[in-house]
């Protein structure tokens, strides 16, 4: 999912839960016309209440310029989600899109230049992280994330169409297991996770898909449940409602994230030239 459609379909519920913090700030900071009142603290680089939301968890912050006099703009990460901070020449805030005469919004590229990396990186590394089988050569030098099901046959056919690529050495997929679909997922789950080559049983899984794939582990051990659990949690958060889930980085390095098996057309971008 493109970082500026993230963005724009943020912007409401970010506000909701930036606004309270900025209401907490703005009311501890001292009065207009205090002495000590100012938009950004004495020797502070930043403004008092960008320097709140920072400590509300919100990453990333960045300066852009909005050529409006008086007007500071910062573009940062609420966990995963971009937005967008206006902070007024009274040293409170507003959160949300900035909206032209023309009724259009006018900072969402900047936006998205500023935060694309950032938020990119953060969920490169929580995949990087997850408990994930690898298919293909360990040096090759494009990888490829998957949330996938053992009884999904998108899954499956991705599997499949990305043969060329894997099999030739040019990409790495690395499936993220989760059990989502069938009461026998997380079992087959367990038993590709359990096994002791678990690429080898993520391959026989696949290679016999059509005749029901791998068997099923009898139980389920408590290290493979958390990992699973784990996996699942990690699918959500990025937004993926369904298996495959794709996270991949396009050729500018950007990741980006493709939903359900990929048209003919979309491969070259995900999975690169053959």
């Amino acid at each position: 999912m493109p970082v500026r459609k993230t963005l724009a379909l943020a912007i409401s519920s970010l506000s909701l839960l930036c606004m309270s913090t900025v209401g907490v700030a703005a009311d501890a900071a001292p009065a207009s016309g205090s002495p000590t009142s100012s938009a950004t603290a004495p020797g502070a680089t930043k403004p008092v209440i960008v320097q709140a939301l920072e400590h509300e968890g919100v990453t990333s912050l960045q300066p852009f310029d909005t050529g409006v006099k008086g007007l500071q703009a910062f573009a940062g990460l609420a966990g995963q989600q971009p937005m967008a901070v206006y902070v007024l020449a009274d040293g409170t805030a507003i959160v949300g899109t900035r909206i032209g005469a023309d009724g259009k919004p006018l900072d969402i590229e900047r936006v998205t230049q500023l935060i694309e990396k950032p938020l990119g990186d953060t969920i490169w590394s929580k995949l990087a992280a997850a408990h994930w089988v690898q298919d293909g050569k360990k040096d090759a030098p494009r990888i490829v994330y998957t949330f996938s099901d053992a009884n999904c046959p998108y899954c499956n056919r991705f599997w499949e169409t990305a043969r060329p690529w894997v099999d030739s050495g040019k990409v790495q997929m690395r499936h993220v297991l989760v059990g989502v679909i069938k009461p026998d997922s997380v079992t087959k789950a367990a038993a590709i996770l359990g096994a002791p080559n678990p690429s080898a049983a993520l391959l026989q899984n696949e290679r016999k898909f059509a005749q029901g794939g791998i068997k099923p582990a009898r139980s389920v051990t408590e290290t493979i449940a958390k990992k699973l659990q784990s996996n699942q949690m990690l699918m959500a958060e990025l937004g993926f409602r369904g298996t495959p889930g794709i996270v991949y980085r396009n050729d500018k390095g950007i990741v980006e994230r493709a939903n359900g098996m990929p048209p003919s057309t979309a491969l070259p971008t995900i999975l690169g030239e053959k």
